[in-house]
């Protein structure tokens, strides 16, 4: 039997125009340069147009705008790449779980595990666990005591869960991930450091992406909350008691601070710093390196820091920024003295 789809197949089960054959089949993805005929390949980004004339690809999904520049089959819809993601989602589907404990993996005898979930090489779980129907614990990972683990989530590898922690349906978390540790909180005492105690935990929707190494505290006293369908990318810091709304995204090597609350549909880019005990309503879009100071309360684009320049160039902004203070005090005295000018000679007429 051959594998892959027809594009007729596809059309019909993505609710996707087509022209050209319906019989063409594909089996997998590539790009618009590398694309051979058994392939599928999408046009989202303009920047990419000059390479859809030589495409090899079997078929290209694209806005219906470009069908007539396409010299290959296509499928047509507005939202080009949603379409390629979830075709692609189809021609490489993700393993099926294999129900099973490792020999090598450690299960305390009072944790609950799903007949339908597996466990993989040196894994552990911990007394008072539940692992859902068709979960997967891979290699490596741990799941503390009374951590909760809902349907069709996976722990890929080296996944840390700790303590009392709830994750919903249907979520992926991949290596390195930390879910639960101890929130940064420490009370100042005569010099020294008190370590307050973190008593809350971590609540995570369905249908979550955490990506490798990134950390998710427990709360101080009441829950960290990650909302359904949040996308977290890689090595990004969530603080205690931080809030994410639904469908919220964040890229790689953003930092959340304490008690901070997100929107939900925000798109936050890299290396964002946010800083706690502030409000970012519905909607709002921070590009890279941002930095969040004080509360957000208008949906929009947001953006501070400087792009990259040439060296000299920077170091003499650099030195200037420095001299705005002494130049804006030299300016309001200016004006003081000037105002009085004027009012002195006023009284003389």
């Amino acid at each position: 039997m051959a594998s892959g789809m027809t594009l007729g197949e596809l059309a019909a089960r993505f609710g996707l125009s087509l022209r050209g054959d319906p019989d063409v089949r594909v089996s997998r993805v590539a790009t618009l340069e590398r694309a051979e005929p058994d392939s599928l390949t999408f046009l989202a980004n303009p920047r990419y147009k000059r390479f859809l004339k030589t495409t090899h690809a079997g078929a290209v999904v694209l806005d219906p705008k470009l069908a007539d520049e396409a010299p290959v089959p296509a499928l047509l819809a507005k939202n080009p790449y949603a379409a390629y993601a979830r075709i692609a989602a189809v021609l490489h589907p993700v393993e099926a779980v294999v129900p099973g404990r490792h020999p090598s993996a450690l299960i305390d005898p009072g944790a609950q595990i799903d007949e339908t979930a597996s466990i993989g090489p040196h894994a552990f779980v911990a007394a008072g666990a539940r692992i859902g129907p068709r979960v997967a614990v891979g290699p490596g990972s741990i799941v503390m005591e009374a951590a909760v683990i809902g349907a069709d989530t996976r722990l890929v590898a080296n996944v840390t869960v700790c303590k009392g922690v709830v994750i919903g349906a249907r979520c992926l978390l991949h290596p390195g991930a930390v879910i639960g540790a101890d929130g940064f909180g420490l009370a100042a005492d005569r010099g020294e450091w008190i370590k307050v105690p973190q008593v809350g935990s971590v609540r995570i929707g369905n249908d979550v992406e955490i990506g490798a190494n990134t950390t998710v505290d427990r709360g101080a006293i009441e829950d960290t909350i990650i909302g359904d369908g949040v996308k977290l990318d890689n090595q990004i810091q969530i603080a205690h008691n931080v809030q994410v709304g639904a469908h919220t995204v964040i890229a790689g090597c953003t930092g959340v601070s304490g008690s901070t609350t997100i929107g939900q549909r925000c798109m936050i880019g890299g290396q964002v710093g946010i800083a706690g005990h502030l409000s970012i309503c519905d909607d709002v879009v921070l590009t890279g390196r941002a930095f969040v100071t004080s509360s957000i309360r208008k949906p929009g684009t947001y953006s501070s820091g400087l792009p990259v320049e040439e060296a000299s160039r920077f170091r003499r902004n650099a030195a200037r920024f420095y001299q705005l203070d002494a130049f804006v005090r030299e300016v309001r005295k200016e004006r003081r003295d000037a105002a009085a000018d004027d009012e002195d000679a006023s009284s003389e007429e």
